[in-house]
């Protein structure tokens, strides 16, 4: 499936591209790239209309210029940029997260990720902070479910830091694949892999949930998150910005979940929550 890409061109650049991000994270937009002019947005071709860029709120402010260009991006395409672009992440000084291109590296956790058109590489700052407080948390024979697991990255993380037994859903159909491709790299063999979203939770439990998803997904599923959390339970959310945080907590705390904390990075929020 094709993505639509928008690049904003912003002048002045703050408070816009802030603005921007608020506004088009209430969009089905799934990931955003910060550039020297502005700011890129990545959404899927069928779900782009124009309408969506007429009606920016952005568009209003006094003395704000902003010139868009929309363009196609084909997965062949995305995957090329994506291999001349990408470098390996270091997480927590233990793990490398890294292409099948790169040399292997002599870390403790060595992670293979091949993207294709999945999100979840490590690079994005949701990516980042839940991948890095996995490596605060005992997962030790942990049962773990990656809640729009995208690439497989979390929970091929959470296998290798002991959690047992594991479960990856995603909505997209290539993120289920790439997932079980990212798997044989890694070698990763007790893992149920799912195509679906959070209807498949029916009846099922978990130690611990990783759910980096858009802010309107977590809040329609919050409480099917609750219910299939063990008492005693940790979640982690992302995909959300720090002003999201109260909305966040207010759906968790309505559905019988405890704020523990939060991390942030460049204004990208992972909010984790306990289950008493």
């Amino acid at each position: 499936m094709n993505y639509i890409k928008i690049s904003f061109e912003l002048d002045p650049i703050l408070p816009a591209r802030e603005i921007l991000y608020a506004e088009l994270g209430e969009l089905p937009f799934e990931s955003f790239e910060e550039t020297s002019n502005g700011l890129d947005a990545y959404i899927q071709a069928p779900d782009f209309s124009e309408e969506m860029l007429s009606d920016l709120i952005i568009k209003s402010i006094p003395n704000q210029r902003i010139v868009t260009k929309t363009e196609v991006i084909e997965q062949q395409n995305w995957n090329a940029v994506w291999e001349s672009n990408f470098e390996p992440i270091i997480v927590n000084e233990k793990c490398v997260i890294r292409a099948p291109f790169h040399t292997s590296t002599d870390v403790e956790y060595d992670i293979i990720i091949s993207p294709q058109m999945s999100f979840g590489t490590g690079h994005h700052e949701t990516t980042f902070l839940i991948s890095n407080e996995l490596f605060k948390i005992d997962l030790k024979n942990k049962s773990v479910l990656d809640m729009g697991c995208g690439t497989g990255v979390l929970a091929i993380i959470a296998n290798k830091l002991g959690a047992n037994p594991i479960e990856a859903i995603d909505i997209e159909e290539w993120a289920y694949e790439n997932t079980l491709d990212n798997n044989k790299l890694n070698k990763v063999e007790e893992m149920l892999v799912s195509h679906g979203d959070a209807r498949l939770l029916s009846n099922k439990s978990f130690d611990v949930i990783l759910a980096n998803i858009n802010r309107n997904i977590l809040l329609n599923d919050m409480n099917t998150y609750s219910k299939c959390l063990n008492n005693g339970g940790l979640i982690l959310f992302s995909g959300f910005y720090e002003t999201d945080i109260p909305q966040i907590k207010e759906a968790a705390e309505q559905s019988g979940l405890v704020f523990v904390k939060k991390e942030v990075k460049n204004n990208w929020t992972m909010a984790q929550f306990k289950k008493q």
